[in-house]
C-alpha cells in the first residue's frame, strides 16, 4: 500500500471513530449534548406553537375535575402541569438566533474597520475597474455589485445547513429569510443582465472571481462569529444603498423616460410576491400582518426599478442590523413584529423608513446605539 493510500485510510478511520463517539454520546450517554439539544429545542418550539390549544384543553380538564368525585388526584396532576408550564414557556421565549447561539459582540473598533475596509475596496477596485459616467458602465458596475452581493446569503445558508446536518443547531426560518434575500439579489442581477451589464468578458471575469473568493471568506467569518459576518454585510449593503441613491439622483430624468424591464415587473408587482414579502424583516414573522403594512412599490419606469433596488438594499441593512443583535430574535412570534420601530433597532449607521402602499419615499438616518 502506498503512503498516500495509508494516509487516506488513517484519515477515514479517525473520522469514523469520531463520528461514532459523537453519535453514541448524543443518543446514549447524556441528553445535554448538542445533538440532543437541537431536537429538544425543536420540541420546545412545537410546544410554543401549540401552547394556546393545550391551555384550552387544560382549562376544560379543570372544569371536568371540579365536578368529579375524584377531584383531589386530578387537581394534584393539574398543579404539576401549572408549575411546569411557566418555566418551559419562559425558556422558549429566550432568543434563538445564530447571533445569540454562536456570536460574540463586536467592539466598535471592529465595526469601524469593516466599514473602512469596504470603502477602501470600493474606491480602489470598483471605482477604477468600472470607471465611466455612461449608463452602460453603470449597468456593468451594478452587475458586478449584485453578483458579489449574493454571496453572503449563500454563505449563511451553507453554514446553517452544516449546523443542522451536524445536529448543532436548527432554525429553518432563518434559512428561509436568507434565501429570500438571495432571491432578491438574484432579481437585481437579472435586471442588470437584461440591461446589458454583463456584456463585457472582463466585467464578468472580475465579478465572478471576486464573488468566489468572497463566498469562502464569509463562510469562514460566519463560522468564526456570525455577528462579524452580519456586520460586514451591513456595511456592504449601506454602500450599495448609497451607490443606487447617487445613481438615481444623477440619472433620474433619463431613467424616467425608459420602461421597466419585464423581469422587474414580474418580481415587484405582477408575479408571485411570496419571496419578495419573505425578505422583509418587519413582516416575515407573522402571517397575520395586515396587507397595508406590506411593501408594494410601483414598477413602471426604469427609475422606479432603481428606486426599488435602492429600497431593497436598505431593507437588507435593516435585516442585518437586527440579525447581529444577541438580545432579540428576528423571528419572534410576537404580534408587534408586524411593524418594527426604528428606535428599537441597534445600528451604528442607518436603517430604512418604509412608506407603505408602493411609495418610493425612503430615508436613511442616524440611529444612536
Amino acid at each position: 500500500m502506498s503512503s498516500k493510500n495509508m494516509i487516506w485510510t488513517a484519515l477515514f478511520l479517525v473520522a469514523g471513530c469520531n463520528w461514532g463517539v459523537t453519535v453514541t454520546r448524543a443518543f446514549c450517554v447524556t441528553p445535554t449534548t448538542p445533538l440532543r439539544k437541537a431536537f429538544t429545542t425543536d420540541r420546545r418550539l412545537e410546544y410554543q406553537v401549540g401552547l394556546s390549544s393545550r391551555i384550552s384543553r387544560v382549562e376544560r380538564h379543570r372544569s371536568w375535575s371540579a365536578s368529579s368525585s375524584s377531584s383531589k388526584s386530578v387537581t394534584l396532576h393539574q398543579g404539576r402541569e401549572d408549575e411546569a408550564e411557566p418555566s418551559l414557556t419562559q425558556e422558549t421565549k429566550k432568543p434563538i438566533s445564530p447571533a445569540s447561539e454562536f456570536g460574540t459582540p463586536l467592539p466598535e473598533s471592529a465595526s469601524n474597520f469593516n466599514k473602512a475596509a469596504v470603502g477602501i475596496i470600493k474606491n480602489a477596485v470598483f471605482d477604477i475597474l468600472f470607471a465611466g459616467d455612461s449608463l452602460d458602465r453603470s449597468y456593468a458596475r451594478f452587475y458586478a455589485l449584485e453578483t458579489i452581493a449574493r454571496m453572503p446569503y449563500f454563505s449563511y445558508l451553507s453554514v446553517l445547513h452544516l449546523y443542522e446536518t451536524l445536529g448543532k443547531w436548527r432554525r429553518a426560518e432563518y434559512m428561509k429569510i436568507h434565501f429570500a434575500e438571495s432571491w432578491n439579489e438574484l432579481h437585481h442581477l437579472l435586471i442588470m443582465e437584461e440591461l446589458g451589464g454583463n456584456a463585457r468578458f472582463q466585467d464578468r471575469f472580475v465579478a465572478q472571481h471576486v464573488a468566489f473568493g468572497y463566498y469562502w471568506f464569509v463562510v469562514a467569518a460566519y463560522l468564526f462569529n456570525p455577528i462579524l459576518a452580519y456586520n460586514l454585510n451591513e456595511a456592504v449593503e449601506e454602500h450599495a444603498f448609497e451607490t443606487y441613491e447617487n445613481f438615481v439622483e444623477q440619472y433620474g430624468d433619463t431613467l424616467e423616460q425608459l420602461e421597466a424591464p419585464q423581469v422587474a415587473k414580474d418580481y415587484y408587482s405582477e408575479g408571485d410576491l411570496y419571496m419578495f414579502d419573505a425578505m422583509h424583516s418587519h413582516q416575515t414573522s407573522s402571517s397575520s400582518c395586515e396587507s397595508d403594512l406590506r411593501r408594494r412599490p410601483k414598477c413602471e419606469t426604469l427609475r422606479d426599478v432603481f428606486c426599488n433596488i435602492r429600497d431593497d438594499e436598505a431593507e437588507h441593512v435593516r435585516t442585518m442590523a437586527i440579525s447581529k443583535k444577541t438580545d432579540s430574535d428576528l423571528l419572534d412570534s410576537g404580534d408587534d413584529l408586524c411593524e418594527i420601530i426604528d428606535d428599537d433597532i441597534t445600528s451604528e449607521t442607518a436603517v430604512l423608513d418604509i412608506v407603505p402602499n408602493g411609495s418610493n419615499a425612503t430615508t436613511m438616518h442616524e440611529v444612536v446605539s
